[in-house]
């Protein structure tokens, strides 16, 4: 039986004996409206998420339409799509790397800001390319964006956000990527490869006017001493009828008892270290899960295997799903709980990549004039060679099996991981931190994209999904050693359990 954290004895959890938490029945007489304000300040924060899940997915209809393209300066070979699709992650891991800095220079809101920059650039480099090089420093340039706000946007909303709900608005940065990459594979049934690019230039500008007239985080304000602007940024949140002083006070308390940042000898200490490896753990299985190379090259994928629709359906299909599976998770989150949604996440896309493994080692595949299939071949844009005769239903394996994993992405290990990140960091390092976590999950992401077509063309298409799902039984055992359980908890009561190490807690 979990013991409530709250009831727990020591100074650590006895900050304010003298004036108690408001009840239950406070909080639901005031919680519409403060949760009105939270909710639009975490929109604003999170189209910059919905800018990072189009930008990612961008290549997945735009690879095959440029390897069937006529233009010779525009025409991709295998190892100019392997790039194409790759250097995004690498611009990405430079984000995380930059938000080291600027989340605590700048603050959380100013840095999502200044993400636009790079972003609207890369865009217009890729809306009006006319050569390979404009295509690589656009993708680049976007994925420096997506890198930074991927570090800073999650940290933004866990300290806006109220316990009550911080589980549910903790799900909206992964919710609104999955919108941006289904808005993109929706627009890519209608719009040519430049349009696409042109068209990703709307949610950047309309976060840019939204964010403008939000507050910054009240916990940053007052890490640089800004104490009366934290106050009305958290009065502003709350909404102006609602007592803020016992919140301020605790956040004030715990800010002071940290205001120096960590030095290199006090992130050896167990308290601040165990954190930041559980995070950055959890990063780096997200990315071994496979799921940045299979939807970066999703269209390309269905194109080597024998589908009974078209390609560009099938991964509108599998954007649709991610979705509704990203939905769920942010309902049932602060109800079921993080690590039950880990446990069936890991279950689900371990099973999910072990069928697609097995089907394309034994299955019915797509034959080319010369016996290649697909991604196996120098190009995969030939949506024209002929198919293997169809097994009957056998077919929709394929597309089945990837709705199921990444149904089960979406519903934890997508979701959850950012917010746990944003969740378990300490203060004082949280904005180092969680730019480590970005930079490490990147790079990691870029190994496994560019690495993806050569292992395919050696080894063939089943060798990464098994090695995808053997992660994925990596992941349920992390899940049950070293990830703690943060549902209802306050940021300041979960750093309080890594300083203590209370084992309530993990129950």
């Amino acid at each position: 039986m979990q013991e409530p954290l709250l009831g727990a004895e020591g100074p650590d959890y006895d900050t304010f004996p003298e004036k108690p938490p408001p009840s239950p029945g406070d909080r639901a007489r005031v919680g519409t409206l403060q949760n009105k304000r939270v909710f639009l300040a975490t929109f604003a924060a999170v189209l910059g998420n919905f800018s990072f899940g189009y930008a990612l997915v961008y290549t997945s209809p735009v690879i095959p339409a440029l390897e069937r393209s006529l233009d010779p300066d525009l025409h991709l070979t295998k190892s100019q799509a392997s790039w194409f699709g790759s250097v995004f992650t690498l611009g990405a891991a430079a984000g995380g790397l930059s938000a080291m800095i600027l989340n605590d220079l700048l603050g959380r809101k100013l840095s999502i800001m200044f993400s636009a920059v790079p972003s609207a650039a890369g865009y217009a480099l890729m809306a009006g390319a006319h050569g390979l090089w404009m295509l690589l420093l656009g993708r680049t340039l976007t994925g420096f964006a997506g890198g930074l706000t991927a570090a800073c946007i999650p940290v933004y909303v866990s300290e806006i956000a109220p316990p009550g709900v911080r589980g549910a608005l903790g799900a909206t940065p992964q919710l609104m990527a999955v919108f941006g990459s289904l808005s993109l594979y929706a627009l890519g049934l209608l719009l040519p490869w430049r349009w696409l690019a042109v068209a990703g230039e709307a949610p950047v500008l309309i976060m840019i006017l939204l964010l403008s007239f939000m507050p910054n985080s009240p916990r940053f304000l007052l890490s640089r001493g800004r104490d009366e602007e934290a106050l009305r940024a958290l009065a502003w949140l709350r909404g102006t009828d609602v007592d803020v002083h016992w919140e301020f006070e605790q956040i004030q308390d715990n800010v002071r008892r940290q205001s120096s940042r960590v030095s290199w000898a006090e992130a050896r200490a167990p308290h601040v270290c165990r954190p930041i490896t559980v995070a950055l753990l959890m990063r780096l299985l997200q990315q071994l899960t496979g799921i940045t190379p299979i939807l970066v090259y999703l269209q390309s994928i269905f194109d080597s295997t024998a589908v009974l629709l078209p390609p560009k359906d099938d991964a509108a299909i599998v954007g649709a799903v991610r979705l509704l599976s990203v939905l769920i998770a942010a309902l049932t989150m602060d109800l079921a709980g993080r690590k039950v949604l880990l446990f069936v996440s890991a279950a689900i896309m371990f099973a999910a990549n072990l069928t697609l493994g097995l089907y394309i080692h034994f299955g019915p595949r797509p034959l080319s004039p010369n016996s290649t299939a697909g991604l196996e071949s120098e190009s995969w844009g030939d949506l024209a060679q002929p198919l293997a005769a169809p097994a009957g239903y056998l077919t929709l394996v394929p597309l089945l099996a990837t709705m199921l994993f990444i149904m089960g992405y979406a519903m934890g290990w997508g979701p959850i991981t950012w917010l746990l990140m944003s969740e378990v960091l300490p203060l004082r390092a949280r904005g180092v931190a969680s730019g480590l976590c970005v930079l490490a999950s990147w790079l990691t992401a870029f190994v496994l994209t560019k690495s993806f077509l050569p292992v395919v063309s050696t080894f063939g298409l089943q060798v990464p999904f098994f090695f995808f799902a053997a992660i994925c039984l990596v992941s349920l055992v992390f899940t049950g050693c070293c990830v703690p359980e943060t549902k209802g908890r306050s940021l300041e009561q979960i750093e309080s359990f890594f300083r203590t190490g209370r084992r309530s807690f993990l129950s």
